[in-house]
């Protein structure tokens, strides 16, 4: 069958950019369509695909600030020209669900999240704009919001990333979806050295919810160093507030962000991720997880309440055997608020001997890539069989 893999765009190797490395391994022989493509962004097993962009690409600067482009992002990818294709599979947290094929093409999107401008994030993005824009923005949000709704009439299955995105998708979309972690390169992430230093360590975009700005005025304010790697529309503002014992690192290699999890403290994970990958990472190799008890994280770090921390919170996590004790591997706080990351991070250090590098490893490995590409790989197929049967069934001809 002929697949067509649908991604928002190709600007770095992101959570969702290595979900879709394993699906270019699943299906060697897909094309991939996306909005924006940066050549060199991504990885070799993504860009040894013939990669088909939208005319969003050739506007002057696109490619560069292509986040300006999501008013016209919806129509763009209705643009794709997928009707010959068998099989769609998006991979989407904004409009990519939205492409369409022909008639009998299969549509299954594995959701990262449903569009978070328009319905989880949308308070977070109201309330940093001022002016025309914060009479304009609930406006347009309106639309995003129909037209998302609308895009969902053709998908046929949808696949969340984690529970808490599948509970949005019943919130927002009232649909259905099964649950398939994104997978975790342990065989990469992992300890080289027994040596851990005294810095504690962030890996994010500096988008709005990841809260990089929390964590910075916490560390700022207990003195203790922090490095941050990554980069994005909030950089240079928050970089501005950092005081000298946070390290902004920009972008960083994957060698070099390895050496950085196996050394630091503690992981830090101030904002409420719908899955995120990078705790897990750090789970790989080794290091403890300091996370906002929200979304994702409550999924993929077995955590400690902050303000009772004597007991864990016995929480096992979706993909745990029946009854299973698991270790602690990580630390949770009650909210973004910087008092209390500060005060998850002293409690933490009371007790920091607790954490077993061990126990974070094997939570890590239950997310390991194999497994995933095994599980989706049968999923999808299903899907398109259980697809062609009610065709079938049906009486249509495919």
């Amino acid at each position: 069958m002929r697949v067509a893999i649908v991604h928002d765009w190709l600007t770095g190797m992101r959570g969702g950019e290595k979900c879709l490395e394993v699906f270019c391994e699943i299906y060697p022989e897909a094309d991939i369509f996306t909005l924006f493509h940066q050549p060199g962004s991504v990885s070799e097993a993504i860009e040894r695909h013939r990669i088909y962009t939208s005319p969003l690409q050739r506007i002057p600067g696109a490619r560069r600030r292509y986040r300006y482009m999501l008013p016209f992002m919806p129509t763009a990818v209705r643009m794709f020209s997928l009707r010959e294709y068998d099989f769609i599979l998006s991979s989407s947290h904004c409009v990519a669900k939205g492409a369409r094929g022909g008639y009998g093409t299969y549509h299954l999107n594995y959701c990262h999240t449903p569009m978070r401008y328009a319905w989880s994030g949308y308070e977070d993005y109201l309330a940093r704009l001022d002016g025309a824009a914060k009479w304009f923005f609930p406006r347009f949000v309106e639309y995003l919001r129909k037209w998302d709704n609308e895009a969902n009439r053709g998908v046929h299955d949808f696949i969340a990333n984690s529970h808490t995105v599948a509970e949005r998708i019943r919130s927002y979309y009232g649909r259905q979806a099964e649950g398939l972690y994104p997978p975790v390169d342990t065989e990469f992430y992992r300890s080289r050295n027994e040596r851990v230093s005294d810095y504690y360590l962030m890996v994010t975009a500096f988008a709005p919810y990841k809260r990089v700005d929390a964590a910075v005025e916490a560390f700022g304010g207990l003195g203790r160093p922090l490095k941050v790697v990554g980069e994005g529309q909030d950089f240079d503002r928050i970089r501005e507030t950092g005081k000298s014992n946070v390290e902004f690192l920009g972008w960083q290699g994957d060698d070099t962000i390895r050496e950085l999890y196996a050394g630091c403290r503690a992981f830090i994970l101030p904002g409420e991720e719908d899955f995120g990958i990078t705790p897990l990472e750090a789970q790989a190799c080794g290091r403890p997880v300091l996370a906002l008890g929200k979304g994702g994280a409550l999924e993929t770090v077995v955590g400690v309440n902050a303000q009772e921390y004597e007991a864990p919170l016995g929480f096992t996590p979706w993909n745990g055997a029946e009854g299973e004790e698991v270790a602690p591997t990580g630390m949770f706080f009650s909210s973004s608020e910087p008092k209390h990351i500060e005060e998850a991070v002293l409690a933490f250090e009371k007790i920091e001997h607790r954490f077993s590098p061990e126990a974070a490893r094997r939570q890590a490995e239950r997310f390991a890539c194999e497994n995933f590409k095994k599980a989706a790989a049968e999923r999808f197929r299903q899907g398109w069989l259980n697809h062609r049967e009610q065709l079938e069934k049906s009486g249509e001809t495919y």
